[in-house]
């Protein structure tokens, strides 16, 4: 079975410390990850740093990673139980303005990018801000992603300008780590009409682990798996995916959610350190949701071929 999960944090920092821990995901009998390498709160220099060190620190280990550049790799790495690597952005203020800059990201194998991270930028508004929908400069940033072959992803951002982004794909649109709000009332997860907009572009919602988007704040697999069968049950297991969104650092998670309280403000429910659902929970989530009556050929999708039929119809 291919395990997908479509968003980890790792340090945003050029150091080695946390990177082996990567194994933790291939023991769990995960195939790809993507690794987050920036977010709107990250000036975009620091980025650039972080992802030169990630893609050299692979590189070096051909025996355990294989980073990816297409979707072959993908099946590549499964097939020689490697663990299959990637990495996202997390907001379009990484792009400086300068929308030539989605090719050079993508070359360097960024497969996706959300538009805005909780606040508004000059792509669109964020999810916990005065949303004026997808800005111009959004739009051309929208139509380079389709040319180059970027997937576009709407977790943290507002809802308007997230139905102007289905609006002006013309491909799959994604929400890699967002949970139905109906469940958890909290501005980061999206409601049944963006869940069933998603849908419709043939995009896929990954479900998210952070406690703060969780019912009653329970990581629990089994709780993790009540959010993935709200959301099959309302657009089918073909559109539901998992972007666990697992910080591997706590210290520096719980440094940003302090150091940075207009992105994280306490009324939201942003206070201490939140249960996580990790790696090694996988092969629960799987038991579960066949315990649930899922058929094999479900499982399957929502673990990973879902994710994989995105990046064929999306990435060059």
């Amino acid at each position: 079975m291919l395990i997908w999960d479509n968003h980890i944090c790792m340090p945003i920092r050029a150091e080695a410390e946390f990177l082996p821990q990567l194994k933790r995901c291939r023991r769990a009998g995960v195939g790809m990850v993507s690794v987050n390498v920036v977010f709107d709160l990250i000036p975009w220099q620091e980025g650039i740093r972080v992802l030169a060190f990630m893609r050299d620190w692979i590189l070096r280990r051909p025996d355990e990673y294989v980073l990816v550049g297409r979707v072959e790799d993908v099946e590549r790495a499964r097939a020689e139980n490697r663990l299959a690597v990637a990495f996202d952005i997390e907001g379009m203020k990484a792009l400086d303005g300068q929308v030539s800059m989605v090719r050079t990201y993508y070359d360097l194998g960024v497969r996706w990018m959300l538009v805005a991270y909780n606040l508004n930028n000059e792509a669109g508004g964020g999810c916990q801000d005065t949303d004026s929908g997808l800005t111009p400069f959004g739009r051309q940033v929208i139509d380079e992603m389709a040319r180059v072959g970027m997937v576009v992803c709407c977790s943290h951002t507002g809802e308007r300008t997230t139905m102007d982004v289905f609006e002006r794909a013309s491909g799959p649109v994604v929400l890699t780590h967002s949970n139905p709000k109906a469940l958890v009332d909290h501005p980061r997860n999206v409601s049944d009409a963006v869940l069933k907009a998603c849908a419709e572009t043939g995009g896929v919602i990954g479900m998210v682990g952070f406690g703060y988007f969780l019912s009653d704040g329970d990581a629990s697999s089994e709780n993790f798996v009540r959010h993935i069968d709200y959301a099959v049950q309302l657009v089918g297991p073909e559109h539901v995916g998992i972007g666990t969104d697992y910080v591997f650092d706590g210290q520096e998670l719980l440094e940003f959610l302090t150091n940075h309280r207009e992105l994280y403000p306490e009324e939201a429910g942003y206070v201490g350190m939140p249960q996580m659902v990790a790696p090694e929970q996988f092969p629960q989530i799987v038991d579960a949701l066949l315990g649930l009556g899922y058929s094999d050929a479900d499982v399957r999708a929502v673990m990973g071929e879902n994710w994989l039929r995105v990046a064929r119809q999306v990435w060059k």
